[in-house]
């Protein structure tokens, strides 16, 4: 047979495949669809939520902005965190502080009015932390925890601010001064909490420094045997702030509330002094827990409250 130079159908590339039906297509497309939303489960978010009504106000004025009732705005994020978490997305909400976006807007150069400018702040608050992690908590029970969060961040940047300036001297940075302090704080904090023994204690650091009063909480669990359980971050906002006052040689106080089962909750108290802790007689707690701060007015003891005597700490080496 003579050569045409023409290629057959069966010989051309692909000639000898099938054309794809609808029903592969739908199928291709809807395998594409599910890779897509299992590697959305993969990616985190973080949502940045105006809690507060003057805050949501403030960003009214910018026109990208398309909520204009925070009772509404509230309602349609809590939807939208439910709607993550149904996904299987892992999901952090943090405080939008309006004032912060205008300097994070100036400094970046970004326009404040956009969407993405806002998506941009959101993501630097996921970096730098005070954020909480959403378990499906309604956002009444929410936006109290998140401010309290954001609270506690500014204590510790304020605090370790504070502290690195205890290091300077003149023109010279000593930081083991800094480090010491902190160092000697986690002791401390230590050495309270295992003289009280077993219980879930409440302690509460207050020191007053530049002209205003810091105050770190701190929940540690000692029911079981072994090192008492401390919730972090607030662990290292404790005893930064604790390592705050001994640095600066601040006159603050520590106070220690313990619940064990079937017993009266207790009341201890300590003072800083010399760079260490000293225990307060019981007069001193009674007293210091039974005067209104501002007032100086006496307060009535609370029902089924033990007010007593700190335990003397043996100081570090």
């Amino acid at each position: 047979m003579a050569h045409t130079g023409r290629r057959s159908h069966r010989n051309r590339p692909g000639g000898h495949r099938k054309p794809k039906t609808q029903k592969q297509s739908t199928r291709r497309r809807t395998r594409r669809q599910t890779t897509r939303h299992a590697l959305r489960r993969e990616v985190p978010s973080t949502v940045a939520l105006l809690a507060d009504e003057r805050d949501f106000a403030a960003m009214r004025h910018y026109g990208s902005f398309a909520f204009d009732d925070h009772g509404a705005y509230l309602r349609e994020m809590e939807g939208l965190l439910k709607a993550l978490a149904a996904k299987g997305v892992h999901t952090t909400v943090a405080l939008f502080d309006p004032v912060a976006y205008e300097e994070f807007c100036a400094d970046t150069r970004l326009d404040p009015d956009t969407a993405a400018s806002r998506t941009r702040y959101t993501a630097e608050l996921a970096v730098v932390g005070g954020t909480v992690t959403y378990e499906g908590q309604p956002i009444a029970r929410l936006v109290p925890r998140l401010i309290g969060v954001a609270e506690e961040q500014a204590t510790w940047e304020y605090a370790a601010a504070l502290l690195s300036r205890a290091g300077h001297r003149g023109e010279c940075r000593d930081d083991t001064t800094a480090r010491a302090a902190f160092d000697r704080a986690g002791a401390a904090l230590r050495a309270v909490v295992e003289a009280v023994g077993p219980g879930v204690h409440h302690v509460v650091c207050s020191v007053p420094a530049d002209g205003t009063s810091l105050v770190a909480v701190l929940h540690a669990d000692a029911r079981e045997a072994g090192p008492p359980k401390l919730a972090e971050p607030s662990g290292l906002v404790f005893r930064t702030v604790l390592a705050c006052g001994f640095a600066l040689g601040s006159p603050g106080g520590l106070v220690l509330r313990t619940i064990v089962a079937d017993s009266p909750e207790t009341v201890r108290g300590w003072a800083l002094h010399d760079g260490w802790l000293r225990p307060l007689s019981e007069a001193e707690v009674f007293t210091a827990y039974c005067t209104d701060a501002e007032t100086g007015e006496p307060i009535p003891p609370e029902h089924g409250v033990e007010y007593r005597a700190g335990i003397p700490l043996s100081r570090p080496e």
